[in-house]
Formats: structure tokens, sequence, C-alpha cells
């Protein structure tokens, strides 16, 4: 039998079932992401790799996964693994991804996509050179809630747009957080390329773009004012959208007990919509002082409708619901706020 990946992938992804295989079943592969791979029409988890072995093991027997490994190169090279599911921290993402490539493997890749934008641009280039499919996990571009939010906004439910702000106010990490490696890896930037902003805005800033378009030009500052760790706990950013609409985001990671905030404004002509990103599931429309509040159903996977169109794409029955390019606009992004 000819290996993998010297196979003609469109005969792979027009098989009946897309096997996937998971690299690094951490945090957010357990409820997130994980089980909605065996969810899904087309779709089977049938491999996981963490370099704890004993840890692999444990989560391939808890989540009834026939296969574990304690090594990228193994499950990647699985003949029966036909795609890779990224989910590292970002350090790791171009390594693992680039080999998926040259297996002949479509990726899908967890946010943050990279350390940086250079690196993102070499996934992208590197799939674009292989023929190969790649999507992002903005995974709330799929969300039944965003995807109404967006509609709303090209019907002009509340009229042209002219300005959007953010602004995502969280308290100091405790000792103990700090501590926990779950939380540590998160504000040290040899792994996740910054601090919090760079976890948790890459969903924020798709969104942005996933509802305005191209941007014009963007820029930012960024600084640790607590000195609580490595990474910078403060960021401000301003984008001009090629459309005309302005954005302007705050990001704070040391704000005072009791001042947390999450809140996005889209500023219309005759209205307004307001939602938070990570704590509700709804969004409120506001027309001349009447507010209408849209409410959605709490999903068990917050990935399985991203997870279902990226396995429709890969078999060719869809649309690419975030490509390299989409990932790597918002590492531009993220790499404007923050430089120095």
């Amino acid at each position: 039998m000819m290996p993998l990946g010297q196979r003609d992938i469109k005969s792979i992804l027009t098989m009946d079932t897309i096997n996937w295989g998971i690299i690094g079943c951490g945090d957010v592969t357990e409820l997130k992401s994980g089980p909605a791979f065996n969810k899904v029409p087309g779709s089977k988890l049938i491999a996981v790799m963490r370099r704890d072995a004993a840890k692999a093991a444990d989560y391939a027997l808890r989540h009834h996964v026939p296969k574990w490994y304690a090594d990228a190169a193994g499950l990647i090279h699985d003949p029966e693994v036909h795609a890779i599911y990224i989910a590292t921290p970002p350090s790791t993402h171009e390594e693992f991804a680039i080999a998926a490539f040259n297996a002949g493997k479509p990726v899908y890749l967890e946010k943050p996509m990279t350390l940086n934008a250079a690196e993102a641009q070499r996934i992208t280039e590197a799939a674009n050179e292989k023929k190969l499919k790649l999507v992002v996990a903005h995974y709330r571009r799929e969300q039944p809630r965003f995807k109404k939010m967006r509609a709303l906004l090209a019907a002009k439910a509340i009229g042209d747009i002219r300005t959007v702000r953010i602004e995502y106010f969280k308290k100091l990490l405790s000792a103990e957080e700090l501590k926990d490696t779950k939380t540590a890896w998160r504000v040290t930037p040899s792994l996740s390329g910054g601090g919090l902003f760079n976890d948790l805005a890459p969903h924020q800033l798709d969104l942005m773009h996933y509802f305005f378009g191209d941007v014009e030009k963007a820029n930012g500052v960024a600084v640790n004012q607590s000195g609580l760790y490595q990474a910078d706990d403060m960021v401000a950013g301003n984008i001009l959208f090629k459309s005309g609409v302005t954005f302007s985001g705050t990001w704070c990671f040391n704000a005072p007990e009791g001042e947390e905030k999450d809140l996005c404004e889209i500023i219309g002509s005759t209205g307004k919509i307001s939602f938070s990103v990570f704590t509700t599931n709804s969004f409120t429309v506001t027309i001349n002082g009447e507010a209408q509040i849209f409410v959605f159903d709490e999903l068990q996977h917050v990935q399985q409708p991203m997870i279902q169109s990226v396995v429709n794409y890969f078999a060719g029955n869809g649309y690419n619901p975030c490509s390299g390019e989409e990932g790597t606009l918002v590492m531009q992004l993220i790499d404007e706020f923050t430089k120095r």
C-alpha cells in the first residue's frame, strides 16, 4: 500500500467518514471540541496524542478513542488518520501543521493560530503549496448567535454601521491561578505569543473581520502594568475597515474586583447591537429606544457547529468557514496592537 502522504487527498476525503486525529488533548478538547468529532455526520475521532503518555491513554479511555500516541509523528503518519486537529499551545502550531501537510493531510488549527503573523503566513503558504485544506478554529463564526447577528447587520437592521467598541476587563490572576499549568502557559509569551489578550482577543477580532470585512489600517498600544507575569496585561487597539467602519477596543487584565466587563457595541445610523462575546448566549438590538433581546440555546460543545462545517469542507461539500488567510489577518491585528 502506498504511504498516506503520497495518496491523492481527494480520494481520502470522499470517504463516507473522515477519521480524525487530535494533537494535544488538553482542556479545550475535553468538552468544547473533542466529543463533537464523534457527534457530527461523516466524522470519527480515532486517535489522540499527548506528550504525557499516561494522560494520552487516560483521555483515550475516557472518551472511547481507539488509539493514543505520545508523539505527534506517530499520529500524523497513522494511515487510518485522514485529518489532523491541532490543539497544542501556539508555539508548536507551525511545526505540527507543516508536518501534517507534508504527510498529505488537511488541518483544523486551534486559535491563537500561531505566535505571530509571520508563522501564520508560513502555515498558510505551506497549505496552498501542497493544495491541502486548512481551517482556523475561530468557531464563533458558525454559532447561531453570531450568524444571526451577521444577517441582521447585512440586512441593515440598525442602518449603516458607524463604529464598534469592545471593552473587556478581567481581574488580576491570583497566585494560585498562576501556579496552575492550564493558566500559566497562557501568560508565557514563548508558548502563547503574549498574554491573555493573545488567548482571548482572536475570537473578538475575528468576529469583527467576519462582520465588517477587510482592514484598511490598524494600530495599538500594549503595556505590562501590574508586572505580575511576563506578558502585557493592558492592550488598546483601533481599526479602520475598508468599508469605513471604525473600531476601538480595550482589554484590561488587571481590573479591580467587581469591575469585570465583556461588552461589544455595534453602533449604526438607526440603532445598535449590544452583546458579550464570552459570557452570555444573547444579544440586544436597540432601535429608537426600543430593545429586542435575541436568546439562543446553550451549546454543549461550542465548537460543534464549526466542526460540522470543517467536515463538510474537507469532504468537498461546503465552504471554508475560516481560511488560513483570515486567520493570518487576525494575527496581523494582534501583532499591530502589541508591537513595541
